[in-house]
């Protein structure tokens, strides 16, 4: 695989099924480097035969089925506006546009009836952001903040445009279209007619200037939405989340969950008898620890929340994970040693699982048919992207090929490896290596997080490396998710010890696995947690021809200031003491650093921010070590994952040439 063929990383959305489990519509989004943006549409399929674009948009997602099956209501982007909800006929056609909010529409569900939606969408306070015309950025008046958190990676700001609900009528998507007026001569005083956009006005139903609001979940009655309600700025350091249930007739709030049941919430469902259930964890009676959370099932049984799954071996924490009520059931999914598989969870915790295998699911539906029930689901795999599954009475089959343009690109297999570290301990991970005799030069790479995990899906990042006659390993070291919570939590205000001894002997094992490797030739990089842990090694070890440090966390004490998660991540992680950070300080030890160092960053990086790299930048050049540093515009700490096309391109080719100089294939 080469740096263009990341137009051939066609990811697939969250599926929706009709409800007798006739058909599904997902929608799917890859990057385009002419359009320098992601682009994608609505499909459907009916599981014979291949699935069909039933949308034209530019980048339509995230389709949900009316509970009757016959629409399909999705988000598209407005010009200045964002996205917006609209609704198109389930069968296709010429979407209506359902709402015209300043600054789009972040979530959205339809309610049980079918006649109305609750959105969400963030209100910006009076003059900023483009709420008066002519009025910029650099002429709004100051922010004052008086919490711990202000602002969100890939967001900015926060504290002046919290997110509220609304409730807005459904289409009828038969009706006739609006025309825009001709122009006239008006009488004198009349005003000019507006183009009318939208059916209806959305009616705002949660209100509140310090407080804002997540997630959508309908009551079985329609009558209430439950979601999570927080603080706009908080002014302790809390993670606890409060669930409550707003009435849609007329706003009033009940608490269903509150701070004192000491759980943060990720996503919330009804079952169809009432009953609601959590994806939530445990933040502790200091209400901070986050540290590998073991995210679970949670039903409110009475007054207060019951788990249904075990912490310990149960992680329901994949980013995009979520709920879908079957039945008195719930399917639910689980991340497991680089695999996430589909979960069926019972009232009395017994589970089953229901898709498995070398496969990475991002999201799944399920719907009764007269031969049982049918699960579609979104999965990553070794030779695609995304691709949609289907497991009902006749097994479980793709019925999608989004790979196939990748899989003509050159795609190399990892081998699987477990190796044991110096302790005894297992370190697992995969060996990714070019074809031919080599010697192979390899490089170590290392994941962020810390709690996340390297997988079975195909890897970009990995690809282009071994497409260009690297060797790359890579590992989930003590820290990573998908092991249990001990596991995870093993490296808690003791990063840099036992996770950098399980890459370093990861990688040795890796190296004596395959003959064709040169373990005297090798380079390490990673992003994040993996830029943080790519600069402690070389603060370690300088057997390493050259290191790239991205997108890191190489400072805790100023982070805790700059960071958007800086009031909690650094103490629970590293500690608040000056010996604690002084002894877990990729910059305390930069000193000891010798490796040419390529440093990367984006200027809208809120999450390691970019004053993380200048100060290790610099401090590296003061000291006499080769170091760059590429910084890129407009970009925040998803480049690699969601940036600009061209931009990931250009980060490609200065990897490359980066190791093409400091570490060259051909000796």
């Amino acid at each position: 695989m080469k740096p263009q063929d990341i137009s051939h990383l066609i990811s697939v959305s969250r599926p929706s099924i009709a409800p007798d489990g006739s058909f599904a519509v997902f929608a799917t989004s890859r990057p385009d480097a002419a359009a320098n943006r992601s682009v994608g549409q609505l499909w459907r399929t009916d599981f014979t035969g291949a699935p069909r674009r039933i949308t034209r948009g530019v980048a339509d997602a995230a389709p949900m089925l009316s509970p009757d099956g016959t629409r399909i209501a999705f988000l598209r982007g407005v010009e200045k506006k964002g996205a917006q909800l609209h609704v198109v006929d389930a069968a296709g056609g010429e979407p209506v546009q359902v709402t015209d909010v300043h600054g789009g529409v972040s979530g959205f569900e339809w309610a049980p009836d079918g006649q109305s939606f609750v959105f969400a969408a963030r209100v910006a306070e009076e003059g900023r952001y483009g709420t008066i015309d002519g009025l910029g950025e650099a002429a709004e008046a100051p922010r004052k903040v008086t919490g711990f958190r202000w602002h969100a990676n890939g967001l900015g700001y926060t504290v002046d445009r919290p997110s509220h609900l609304f409730v807005v009528p459904a289409p009828d998507v038969t009706a006739e279209p609006f025309y825009a007026p001709a122009p006239a001569v008006l009488a004198e005083g009349a005003e000019k007619p507006k183009q009318q956009v939208v059916p209806a006005e959305a009616r705002q139903l949660t209100h509140g200037d310090g407080k804002t609001y997540a997630g959508i979940a309908f009551t079985a009655d329609g009558t209430e939405v439950i979601t999570t309600v927080g603080d706009v700025q908080p002014t302790t350091i809390d993670l606890t989340s409060t669930v409550v249930a707003v009435a849609v007739a007329d706003g009033a709030e009940r608490v269903v969950v509150a701070p004192e049941a000491n759980l943060s919430v990720g996503d919330i469902a009804v079952a169809s008898d009432g009953t609601i259930a959590l994806l939530a964890y445990s933040v502790g009676e200091s209400r901070t620890d986050f540290v590998a959370p073991g995210m679970g099932l949670w039903i409110l049984d009475g007054d207060a929340p019951s788990a249904l799954t075990d912490a310990e071996t149960i992680d329901l924490g994949e980013v995009g994970s979520h709920i879908v009520p079957v039945g008195e059931d719930f399917l639910v999914l689980n991340r497991t040693r680089g695999r996430v598989h589909a979960l069926r969870v019972a009232r009395g915790g017994e589970i089953s699982t229901v898709i498995d295998g070398d496969v990475e699911i991002g999201g799944i539906d399920a719907a009764e048919t007269p031969a049982g029930l049918r699960v579609v689901a979104t999965v990553a795999q070794a030779d695609s992207f995304g691709e949609l599954l289907v497991s009902d009475a006749e097994g479980t089959r793709t019925v999608t090929n989004f790979g196939e343009g990748l899989q003509a690109s050159g795609i190399a297999t990892p081998v699987e490896l477990t190796i044991t570290g110096r302790d005894g301990y297992p370190v697992h991970g995969w060996l990714a290596a070019p074809e031919g005799d080599g010697p192979h030069p390899v490089i170590l790479m290392i994941h962020g997080g810390p709690y996340a995990s390297y997988g079975v899906h195909v890897f970009d990042e990995v690809q282009t490396l071994v497409d260009a006659g690297y060797a790359v390993a890579f590992c989930n070291p003590r820290g990573s998710a998908g092991y249990g919570t001990a596991h995870g939590r093993s490296i808690r205000q003791a990063m840099g010890t036992v996770d950098f001894h399980d890459v370093i002997d990861f990688l040795e094992g890796a190296v004596a696995s395959d003959a064709r490797l040169d373990g005297e030739r090798v380079g390490v990089m990673g992003g994040s947690y993996g830029g943080y842990l790519t600069a402690w090694v070389t603060t370690q070890d300088h057997r390493f021809a050259g290191a790239i440090v991205e997108r890191g966390f190489l400072e805790p004490e100023s982070f805790a200031g700059t960071s958007d998660i800086g009031s909690f991540f650094g103490i629970e992680y590293v500690g608040g003491s000056a010996e604690q950070i002084a002894a877990q300080s990729p910059y305390a030890h930069v000193d000891n650093v010798k490796t040419p160092t390529l440093v990367i960053h984006s200027e809208l990086d809120f999450r390691c921010p970019l004053e993380q790299a200048t100060r290790y930048y610099s401090k590296l050049k003061h000291n006499g070590v080769d170091a760059e540093m590429l910084i890129f515009p407009g970009e925040n700490h998803e480049l690699t994952r969601s940036g600009q096309p061209r931009h990931r391109l250009e980060r490609f080719a200065a990897v490359l040439e980066w190791w093409d100089r400091v570490l060259p294939v051909a000796k």
